[in-house]
């Protein structure tokens, strides 16, 4: 029989030799042994060696026999099904009868195994496992009842789909009952076992589970305090799950609960604590948070709000005491990895979301980026702002006397802690704060220049938190302020505080936007010095800063430093001053003269350069004149070219350098010429080398990995960006270049993403050069109805707006393609739920192929006038809210018929415009007056009766009806 196997003795001290090697710390010695093992692999029976050294040899050091056992788990992994079958009994017998070792280290690698294998599809194939599992449990050798414990639990979480299936028979119905059994056992270990394994069927609402929901809660509640505390941290787990699928039956009991989680709260062991105050995330999203806990809100908030402050763990993990580190080179493991988001196209309009807002709509509250993992202190601030929306003013109450204590305390760490209370409670109590924030704000902005690094950085983050607040105010009163000090900290010489900076100034610049025109020069100035002193992780995070500010300031970066105000020529001299004092320390109260001269007499302070013969005063002068002179683009390109020479194609350091030069090419517009042929060049080699590497993937996936896409979705981003800030300018580019082939095959891809984002560049490409895209319209449009699939919202809205250009450039040439289209966009705009970005770009279509075929789509004009107009009334006046306006009242006047049931609507729809063109405003006079004299003034009177008082006020005034 294959059980009695025997290994060959010399075989076995080769296996065994290689395993004690492979502890080795030299990486050469672990690379030689891999090779070895994979070769080893090749022999049917070397998984039984590996068997033997983890069950049979007990004189073994236990490391040994555990790694033994880890390999052997990697095999069956990568090659189960290619295990003879005398071998795959053999391990499964070993395991089996291994269970129960007396190393807990054995049990549990026996545990791994055993569910390794079963994950495998071997549940089927091993009908005796849960079963003997089970039967184990009862077990008077406590060592065998916790191995086969373990490896239940561990089965419980890997297949918990399958256990409730019919394909196994459904052994829950034996399995749950029989856990419920030992949670009250005398082993606090197999008791935590107990719970663990019924907590895998909580969320997914197992019949088993549910069957027996009321001996389980109770089981809980009898082992709220125990004293071991993985059962308390389980006990806290499963009532955090039933609070989301089981409310019903927690609800009478809630008081308690409540009560017993805020002890749990404030648990020693601080794992016990975490998964408690998760209990206070999950009731912010129940309907009866508000009614159940108002009553314990007066306990609650002191514990939530004690809980973040930083343990010293956190202390020692975020190096709180090094003060200095900007000259520390970053760890490469540290830095997160960077994914693009696609470019969507979206419209202008007064709310101002977009598909991105309604896909990624996430505040983030992690302001501990380097403590990577969960903590008790963020679910305390998380927890805090969740409860701040549900109870917005009235948790004011309870926390404004705590803060009064903790933002003004001379130690450090409860006044960091109180910062970050502020922070947390900002959105959701941000009404009743406005009378404090006068106060508060300066106290905040002088808690920037805190000796603690720590302070500083989260009160950058906080501060971010109410930056719409300050950009309400007037700007020399709490604006100017925080910008000069947020600039400061750009530059702090500790890297979690230029971190911190860096991101609450790109959302200061978002709410911000044009406000920060008259500061462009000392921010640039700050955001361009940061380059030569950012270690490679935070450059990441510049590249955002800088992509934010061209996004929010447009065109206005295209102008020459010279439309300074006064305020910013100061700050600019003291740059300088301060630079010419380290070299001309004896000169210094001369430059001072002559800067303040330039300053504000410039024309004499040039006399004075042409004149003078103080080599020092003209070279100060000559620089003065290049500072106020030079364009914005020449303080902002160097740096960002010098980082793009220096990346290599493969580098995922350009995805946000790439994006960055998307915003600043889009801002710049002609500005960025001097620099767009390498730029668009590069992006076009990016994508097609991407290409390539996939075609070559795909026809010898042995030899060639799968290429990482983004490289191809950020450069067509960057050559919309292109397009977009260029113009007719890219005409040229595009002409010597085969960016429409590639775009074609990237139309194609089988990635939503890489889609997504040619979509986008086919639009701006139809805007900018459409004699070039003309060519290729009967290849594009197939595609693009194809892709005209609202479960892929991006992808399918920028499809729709790329066919709305498409359009407008064809005129009635569109005609061929109309009916490739049109039913999908009818479809999309009356389905329920859609996005409001895709409703606008399909109305926008619709409309302006209506406006080019009237004939061919005004026969649907019942079928979308309502959407249509509801869709449209919110967006500004622009351009192609024009040619959509134009295109639905050409088929009114072709069909209408079509208009007269939603003819209110209609109506409303012409009232959202401020200022139509004349000839468009008279296109509205002619549909309105032809209505009224069609059903006559009674009929118009009791129609327009219907009317809003502000609808029927704005039409009488603008179109006298």
């Amino acid at each position: 029989m294959e059980c009695q196997w025997k290994p060959d003795e010399q075989g076995l001290q080769q296996i065994l030799q290689l395993l004690k090697e492979s502890q080795s710390p030299d990486t050469s010695t672990q690379r030689s042994v891999q090779q070895k093992l994979e070769q080893l692999n090749q022999y049917p029976d070397f998984n039984n060696y590996l068997i033997f050294v983890l069950t049979k040899l007990k004189t073994e050091d236990e490391p040994t026999r555990s790694l033994s056992g880890l390999i052997l788990k990697n095999n069956v992994k990568a090659h189960y099904q290619n295990f003879p079958n005398g071998v795959s009994d053999f391990i499964k017998n070993e395991c089996l009868q291994n269970i129960g070792d007396s190393s807990p280290l054995i049990r549990a690698t026996v545990g791994i195994l055993i569910t390794t294998i079963a994950s495998k599809g071997e549940l089927q194939n091993w009908p005796e496992l849960l079963p003997k599992l089970c039967l184990l449990l009862d077990s008077e050798d406590y060592n065998t009842c916790e191995g086969a414990f373990g490896a239940l639990q561990k089965i419980c979480e890997d297949s918990a789909e399958i256990l409730d299936s019919d394909m196994l028979d459904r052994p829950l119905n034996v399995m749950i009952p029989k856990f419920l059994q030992f949670f009250k056992h005398s082993s606090p270990k197999i008791r935590s076992h107990a719970i663990a394994c019924v907590n895998q069927f909580i969320i997914s609402r197992t019949q088993a589970l549910m069957l027996h929901i009321d001996p389980f809660i109770e089981n809980l509640f009898a082992l709220a305090g125990d004293e071991e505390p993985e059962v308390r941290k389980n006990v806290c787990r499963a009532l955090v799950m039933l609070l989301e699928v089981r409310l019903d039956r927690l609800l009478p009991h809630m008081h308690n609960i409540i009560e017993y989680m805020l002890q749990r709260t404030q648990d020693q062991d601080e794992n016990v604590a975490l998964e408690a105050c998760e209990f206070w995330l999950t009731l912010a999203e129940q309907p009866v948070c508000k009614e159940v806990l108002s009553g314990h809100l007066h306990k609650l908030t002191p514990v939530l709000v004690n809980g973040m402050k930083y343990s010293e763990i956190d202390i020692i993990l975020l190096k709180g005491d090094v003060e200095e580190d900007e000259a520390i080179p970053d760890n490469e493991q540290d830095i997160r990895p960077r994914f693009h988001r696609s470019r969507t196209v979206a419209q202008q309009h007064e709310g101002g979301d977009s598909i991105e807002d309604e896909e990624d709509d996430e505040d983030d509250l992690d302001d501990d980026e380097t403590i990577s993992d969960w903590n008790l202190r963020k679910c305390s601030a998380a927890a805090l702002d969740v409860l701040a929306n549900v109870f917005r003013d009235d948790l004011l109450l309870h926390i404004l006397p705590l803060l009064k204590e903790l933002l003004f305390h001379p130690e450090w760490l409860i006044k960091e802690s109180g910062i970050l209370v502020l922070g947390a409670i900002a959105e959701g109590c941000m009404q009743g704060m406005i009378p404090y924030l006068p106060e508060l704000i300066p106290h905040l902005v002088q808690c920037l220049s805190d000796k603690k690094a720590l302070v500083r950085s989260i009160t950058c983050w906080t501060l971010s938190r109410y930056a719409h607040w300050v950009v309400s105010q007037p700007p020399d009163t709490y604006l100017k302020p925080l910008m000069t000090e947020l600039l400061k900290r750009i530059l702090d010489s500790n890297k979690r505080v230029q971190e911190a900076a860096c991101s609450a100034f790109a959302t200061l610049e978002e709410e911000a936007c044009t406000e920060l025109v008259p500061y462009l020069a000392y921010i640039l100035d700050t955001l361009v010095f940061a380059f030569s002193k950012y270690q490679h992780k935070n450059l990441l995070i510049l590249y955002d800063a800088i992509g934010t500010l061209a996004d929010s300031v447009g065109h206005h970066l295209n102008k020459p430093v010279i439309a300074q105000s006064n305020t910013h020529k100061h700050l600019c001299i003291r740059h300088i001053s301060l630079f010419f004092k380290q070299y001309l320390q004896y000169k210094y109260n001369i430059i001072i003269i002559s800067l303040a001269l330039y300053a504000f007499f410039p024309v004499t302070a040039c006399v004075c350069l042409i004149n003078t013969r103080m080599t020092y005063l003209r070279m100060l002068l000559f620089t003065c004149t290049v500072l106020f002179l030079q364009e914005y683009i020449q303080m902002l390109m160097p740096p960002l070219i010098q980082k793009w020479n220096q990346l290599k194609d493969e580098d995922k350091d350009l995805f946000p350098l790439l994006e960055c030069l998307s915003s600043v090419a889009t801002a710049l517009q002609s500005g960025f010429l001097p620099y767009c042929e390498p730029v668009y060049q590069r992006c076009v080699n990016l994508v097609q080398k991407t290409l390539a590497h996939a075609v070559l993937h795909q026809t010898q996936p042995e030899f060639y990995e799968a290429p990482d896409k983004d490289f191809m979705i950020v450069a067509l981003d960057l050559l919309s960006g292109l397009a977009e800030g260029l113009g007719g300018n890219i005409e040229q580019l595009v002409a010597r270049s085969n960016i429409l082939t590639l775009m074609y095959q990237c139309m194609q891809d089988k990635m939503p993403e890489v889609r997504q984002s040619s979509f986008a560049l086919l639009g701006d490409l139809t805007k900018a050069c459409f004699q070039h895209v003309k060519p290729c319209i009967a290849n594009f449009m197939p595609i693009l109805g194809t892709n005209l699939n609202p479960e892929l919202i991006s992808v399918c809205n920028n499809a729709t707006w790329a066919i709305g250009e498409i359009s407008i450039q064809m005129g009635s040439e569109m005609q061929p393609y109309v009916q490739m289209v049109l039913q999908q966009l009818v479809e999309i705009i009356n389905r329920p739920n859609t996005p409001k970005t895709l409703l606008e770009n399909t109305a926008i279509t619709i409309g302006r192929l209506g406006y080019v075929c009237p004939q061919e789509v005004a026969p649907m004009l019942q079928q979308f006038i309502r959407p249509w107009c509801t869709s449209l009334r919110n967006i500004r006046d622009n351009e192609e809210k024009d040619s959509a306006f134009r295109g639905i009242c050409t088929m009114i006047t072709v069909n209408p018929g079509g208009v007269v049931q939603d003819f209110i609507f209609f109506c409303d729809a012409v009232a959202s415009w401020m200022n139509p063109k004349d000839d468009l405003r008279e296109m509205f006079y002619k549909i309105l007056h032809g209505f009224k004299n069609q059903v006559g003034d009674e009929n118009w009177r009791r129609f327009s009766d219907q009317f809003p008082l502000p609808l029927k006020e704005r039409l009488a005034a603008f179109y006298g009806v």
